[in-house]
């Protein structure tokens, strides 16, 4: 009789056991149940989604193939390519560049009355302290009004050449645009600052404008301390028309100064060699170029480089291409020479 608990208590354990384990199982069911349902769900979306992107990529193939075959201007471009439009930039500026160089320029205009080409330009240097030395020359070898427009008319132009005031439009500016008026006898250099300093850079001026204004077949230079026989300048020109590559003067050489404190000091001597001496080139007195010569400073005159001095740059010009040097001595004007066409003023 004793025992009968014992036995009535393991009975009563086991069942609250079992009824334990029914309720631990009733979650999980759950839980899994739920598991199942969002898996369908996202099975569902990814096969809802792979239908979409293939009925969309039907579609653009679709359209695709209907396009029109005339390419728009970007569909263009596109096939082009940068690089091939870059090719052709450049080929388009060559094809410029030989234009200008064959003669083809915006302004280019007059030719002489008899319809030759014009024989020369001659540009003679000055400032704007020189007013009495222009005065001077006007009075003297330089034609003035009718006289100057009937040398014109046998193909030979003659103008005072003049750059622009540091400080635009002040008074030195419209002084010279006052006597230009007067007298019509002035090639303004617009984008030329006027200044001892600007004189190589003003060569480059010089010729690109002369080149643009007149069809000539030489442009001459000349120093405002110079005075001309003009008759005979004349003659000299007239005899070598026609002659391509022309780079006329009266040759010269020397020796490159080094010393800072001389008057003809050469900022970068150390590029012309250990002698230190000067390739030959024409003095600045006055130079003379034939069409081709000029046109070359005239294209080429943004990268071209410039020296202390005008004739040494002009020359270092004349080194990289096919000119013919002449060395003639009636255009050495410091010189002796009874025969010259040049004297110091």
């Amino acid at each position: 009789m004793e025992s009968l608990p014992t036995t009535v208590s393991a009975k009563s354990e086991r069942r609250g056991r079992s009824s334990k384990s029914q309720n631990t199982s009733k979650p999980s069911l759950i839980m899994a149940f739920f598991s199942c349902l969002a898996w369908l769900y996202v099975a569902g979306r990814l096969w809802q989604d792979a239908q979409h992107r293939a009925a969309l990529n039907t579609l653009l193939k679709s359209n695709f193939d209907q396009r029109p075959k005339v390419l728009t201007v970007d569909d263009k471009l596109a096939v082009l390519g940068c690089k091939d439009l870059e090719r052709r930039i450049v080929e388009t500026e060559m094809e410029l560049a030989q234009a200008k160089s064959q003669g083809y320029l915006k302004n280019q205009k007059s030719v002489s009355s008899s319809g030759k080409k014009m024989l020369a330009v001659i540009g003679v240097y000055t400032g704007f302290g020189s007013h009495l030395k222009r005065n001077k020359f006007r009075g003297s070898w330089m034609p003035r009004d009718d006289a100057l427009k009937k040398l014109e008319e046998r193909g030979v132009v003659i103008r005072f050449v003049i750059g622009r005031s540091a400080n635009r439009g002040d008074s030195l500016d419209r002084k010279i645009d006052e006597e230009n008026r007067a007298a019509k006898d002035f090639l303004i250099l617009e984008n030329h600052e006027e200044a001892q300093e600007e004189l190589p850079k003003k060569v480059k001026y010089f010729y690109s404008a002369a080149v643009q204004n007149w069809d000539a077949e030489f442009y001459v230079k000349v120093d405002d301390n110079v005075d001309l026989d003009l008759e005979g300048l004349i003659g000299l020109l007239e005899s070598r028309r026609g002659q391509d590559g022309a780079y006329i003067g009266c040759m010269k050489s020397g020796d490159v100064i080094t010393e800072e404190v001389s008057q003809w000091y050469e900022p970068e001597w150390w590029k012309f060699g250990d002698d230190k001496s000067y390739f030959r080139h024409a003095t600045g007195s006055l130079v003379i170029l034939s069409k081709n010569l000029a046109q070359y400073i005239n294209i080429n005159s943004g990268m071209l480089k410039t020296y202390a001095f005008d004739d040494t740059t002009i020359g270092s010009w004349m080194i990289g291409v096919q000119a013919t040097y002449i060395d003639d001595n009636r255009l050495c004007c410091s010189g002796t020479r009874q025969e010259k066409v040049c004297s110091m003023a």
